[in-house]
């Protein structure tokens, strides 16, 4: 899958699930619930016990029917593991020089965390595919958003921290390019409970969601 390819279905969905789990099956559980809703892009984050090893298994299992992205990558030799066990894009919390160069090498889309206009600038100037905005909840969520804009209209901005099924829609009214969801969507408690389908209705929810607010666009 080309860069243009990965980064195109990435704003297609509009929507990034970063994924959280206590275990393999745990995370396993919740990507296929929330593939069943719609949502073909997943971040599975390297807190997961074994992340690499689930990488390269998610990798073979889903091919490209699944856009597979590493998160919380905090530095270049992570990102490389993650991108040769099968990743395709790489998200991180933080903003690193060196991991942005080596996924440019590997021409993978990276989106490293910034939060001030400086950072964010930063971010892009070293080559950021898109920019994650986080914590974006601590400081305004959606209005910050807005602001930040309003003089960096050419960056790509993916506000990550206080985005639920009610906020969705306000963060790309904002001026959001894509949205990074946590818990509200990737409810690991439901898949524990033996409760996915409810997992698989808030993922069709966010979906339909983020096409109203596109204007009535199929996402």
């Amino acid at each position: 899958m080309a860069k243009t390819d990965t980064l195109g279905r990435i704003l297609q969905a509009g929507v990034l699930p970063v994924v959280r789990a206590a275990s393999g099956d745990e995370a396993l559980g919740v990507i296929d619930a929330i593939r069943a809703g719609g949502i073909d892009v997943i971040e599975l984050t390297m807190t997961v016990p074994g992340a690499l090893d689930l990488i390269r298994e998610l990798a073979r299992r889903y091919g490209e029917e699944v856009v597979l992205g590493a998160g919380t990558v905090l530095d270049a030799e992570t990102a490389r593991a993650c991108l040769l066990a099968g990743a395709r894009f790489v998200v991180s919390p933080s903003l690193d020089e060196a991991t942005i160069a080596c996924c440019r090498t590997y021409s993978a889309p990276v989106m490293p965390g910034a939060l001030t206009p400086t950072e964010v600038v930063r971010a892009w100037r070293a080559g950021a595919t898109m920019v994650k905005v986080f914590p974006c909840s601590a400081v305004g969520g959606a209005s910050y958003i807005r602001a930040l804009k309003a003089p960096l209209p050419h960056i790509d901005l993916v506000p990550t921290g206080g985005v639920t099924l009610e906020t969705v829609a306000e963060f790309f009214r904002a001026g959001a390019s894509a949205v990074g969801a946590g818990a509200d969507l990737v409810d690991v408690k439901k898949i524990r409970s033996g409760e996915a389908g409810a997992v698989t209705e808030k993922a069709r929810s966010y979906v339909q969601a983020i096409a109203h607010a596109r204007g009535g666009q199929a996402a």
